[in-house]
């Protein structure tokens, strides 16, 4: 596959050489046809994640499909208006000239995609790397082999090779490519491969953005609304049967609410997967066996609340809550990426900045509070990439806003324009006159120094 890879390579340097890929119509054409693929397949691709995931068709429209939907009609609307040169401002030190930005394209990027959102992590970083004028190799997971193999069919039956590939494969496809050099590489994925593709990014200067997790906090103080702040952290959580980068990963609850939060969330459970989720044929399954193992590992049967049942057979675990968690515990050691909650409670918020600040930044941070004072403390006393007050998830699900995270739980951020913004190079122009040259920059400096301090004083 190497030489493969290699001639894939050079002709899609060629084609973006000749230029054809900066040309904004072209662009949009190419996202016209790309939206296009994507309707006609639809149903395979509602199929794929089925067969992949077990994805219900509402969640797999609403977080992969119609997703997409949003993000294409948003660039096919603003291309024209993120593509124009912006002028700015020209200090007056630089008089008579004119200042601008051009958004150019990278060039040849590479974007590696997981298998949890298996369509919509793959297409939407598609639709920046075009919208930005670029060519792309795309590299799905191995993990979901059914929508990659749609994925596969819907980019080869738009677009030649040298423009656009897909490249599918296992890790030893990853291995080849991150040997490559590329302009550009994006990848969504586990921290510990986040950290091997950084490393190989560095060896080519290559910048890249890292879209990675870790243990996002859930934080639940007295003063809420329990029965709606079950409801949504139970819909937070199950979605994809909680792998989910953005999933709430642990609950901190003030000590006075933990009892009737713990009953409320069981409560939604059962109202939405029933008494047994295993055999509920809408609730997702774990991607593969080696990650149930995982899981399963991480289930103290001492400490189970609610849940802990699981079926081998079709690779489903029921959500699960734990309580009684204290940090310690081997649960409360990695990123669970599964429906299992731990509960850990506090009396003061103190505590809860303290642990969480002492640990690595949290990709999603989601706060239930009525409290402005304790939403305003939370907010400016935690780093971490984005997340919501009083709802979990949805702030990804807006092109009004970007994605992405802080320190190990990432780099870089994307969406709408914003993915536009991380596929293109901002080249800042100074367009000078000749019809007049100020002399005052020029040696001899004799007696200019106090002339330019009130200029730039």
């Amino acid at each position: 596959m190497s030489d493969n890879i290699k001639n894939l390579l050079e002709k899609q340097r060629d084609y973006f050489s000749k230029g054809e890929t900066k040309n904004i119509t072209f662009r949009l054409n190419a996202l016209k046809i790309l939206k296009a693929a994507i309707k006609e397949k639809e149903k395979d691709i509602m199929d794929a994640l089925h067969k992949d995931l077990n994805k219900a068709p509402f969640e797999a429209y609403a977080t992969e499909v119609g997703f997409i939907y949003n993000e294409l009609n948003d660039a096919i609307k603003n291309i024209r208006k993120w593509s124009k040169v912006k002028r700015v401002r020209t200090p007056v030190t630089q008089f008579k000239s004119t200042s601008y930005i051009v958004s150019e394209p990278y060039g040849n990027v590479l974007i590696m995609s997981p298998w949890n959102y298996p369509f919509q992590l793959t297409i939407a970083p598609l639709i920046g790397a075009i919208a930005g004028g670029n060519c792309a190799v795309v590299k799905p997971s191995a993990y979901s082999p059914c929508t990659s193999s749609v994925i596969n069919r819907i980019i080869s039956s738009c677009f030649d090779k040298e423009y656009i590939a897909v490249i599918e494969g296992g890790r030893e496809a990853n291995q080849e490519l991150l040997h490559e050099k590329f302009d550009y590489i994006f990848f969504t994925g586990s921290v510990g491969v986040g950290k091997t593709v950084m490393e190989a990014a560095s060896k080519n200067l290559t910048p890249v953005t890292l879209e990675l997790g870790g243990k996002s906090p859930c934080i639940v103080d007295k003063d809420v609304n329990i029965d709606i702040t079950a409801r949504r952290i139970v819909w937070g959580k199950t979605i994809n049967s909680g792998q989910t980068c953005v999933a709430p990963d642990y609950i901190y609850v003030h000590k006075d609410v933990k009892d009737d939060l713990l009953s409320a969330m069981k409560k939604y459970i059962i109202e939405f997967y029933g008494e047994q989720p295993c055999k509920n044929p809408d609730f997702p399954r774990i991607v593969n066996g080696k990650h149930f193992k995982r899981l399963i590992g991480l289930i103290d049967n001492e400490k189970v609340y609610t849940g802990g049942d699981f079926d081998e057979s079709n690779l489903k675990i029921s959500p699960t809550i734990l309580e009684n968690v204290v940090w310690e515990d081997p649960v409360m050691q990695e990123e669970i990426f599964g429906p299992i909650l731990p509960i850990l409670t506090f009396s003061e918020l103190n505590e809860v900045i303290s642990a969480v600040n002492s640990r690595p930044k949290p990709l999603a941070l989601y706060l239930f509070t009525k409290n402005r004072e304790v939403e305003e403390k939370i907010i400016n006393s935690i780093s971490f990439g984005g997340g919501c007050i009083n709802d979990t998830i949805v702030h990804l699900a807006t092109s009004y806003m970007p994605f992405g995270g802080v320190g190990e739980s990432g780099m870089g951020s994307y969406h709408s324009k914003w993915s536009f913004d991380t596929f293109t190079h901002k080249k800042s122009i100074m367009k000078k006159l000749f019809s007049i040259d100020i002399k005052l920059r020029y040696p001899p400096y004799k007696d200019k120094l106090g002339v330019l301090k009130r200029i730039m004083k």
